[in-house]
């Protein structure tokens, strides 16, 4: 008999997966690989701010991290800063994590187990946690849903979707938005160093099968669940970290489709 608090996590897990594919098929695309580590990099702040505030650590990450997307997103905008925009995510993720650590340091009495939070602990998910990530999931995915084409044409051809009229800035904005929080909520589940890779393996591993971007979306979706399944049930007979472990077995998923030959038609 499967134990109550595993489902959950399982069921966590799978939550993440099914935001995390279908963004992170644009994360590849768009190569914003190292953006999502930023926006991960803000959420230790939002862990500090949250333990100095005293509000749920959830919320203090969403909001932390959705203000971090809208200064990056700005900033970018700006044509007055002469900064390209691997160098300016690397000044504002540093400077997030350091003020995190900062924060944390300056509370009184406060024991913070940093390993949790940096490679996440599927197993400690509540079932308030669930429901939130769920909620994250409807909203996340019905949003997605209403800019994709925008999206799209945004990330086959920027200047061109602008000459078109395309809501490029709107798009933009919508979509760091979502994937600020489901960093946020993931942070939790997969960690703060290692949320990105779910959404980058899958969506790379599923880029070699997919015909379609829905394809893609799709493929990548099943992919992370299919990670979250074998990486929670591995990590309990070898007592391994169980966010790591998804990460490993997202991995070796991706290696498997290397050998796969597709169909020259």
């Amino acid at each position: 008999m499967i134990d109550e608090f595993l489902i959950t996590g399982l069921m966590a897990g799978i939550g993440i997966a099914l935001m995390g594919g279908p963004l992170g098929c644009f994360v590849v695309w768009r190569q914003m690989a190292y953006f999502g580590d930023s926006l991960a990099h803000s959420a230790f702040l939002g862990i500090g701010l949250g333990f100095l505030l005293g509000v749920n650590l959830t919320l203090g990450n969403i909001i932390t991290c959705i203000l971090f997307s809208l200064i990056i997103v700005f900033l970018q905008e700006r044509r007055d800063i002469h900064l390209t925009s691997d160098t300016l995510l690397g000044i504002l993720s540093h400077t997030a994590l350091s003020l995190g650590l900062v924060v944390l340091a300056l509370l009184p009495n406060m024991q913070v187990d940093l390993l949790a939070y940096l490679f996440g602990d599927v197993l400690s998910v509540s079932k308030l946690d669930l429901i939130t990530i769920y909620i994250g999931v409807i909203v996340v995915l019905a949003i997605l849903a209403t800019i994709w084409r925008p999206l799209i044409s945004l990330s086959l051809h920027e200047e061109l979707a602008r000459a078109e009229g395309a809501p490029v800035l709107a798009t933009r904005l919508t979509f760091t938005l979502l994937l600020a929080i489901t960093i946020a909520i993931g942070m939790k589940i997969i960690g703060i160093l290692l949320i990105t890779s779910l959404l980058i393996i899958p969506a790379a591993t599923a880029r070699r099968f997919a015909r379609t971007p829905e394809q893609m979306a799709v493929i990548a979706a099943i992919i992370g669940s299919l990670s979250v399944v074998l990486g929670l049930f591995g990590s309990l007979p070898l007592d391994t970290p169980s966010g790591p472990t998804i990460v490993v077995a997202a991995f070796c998923i991706f290696l498997i489709s290397q050998l796969w030959q597709p169909n020259p038609k």
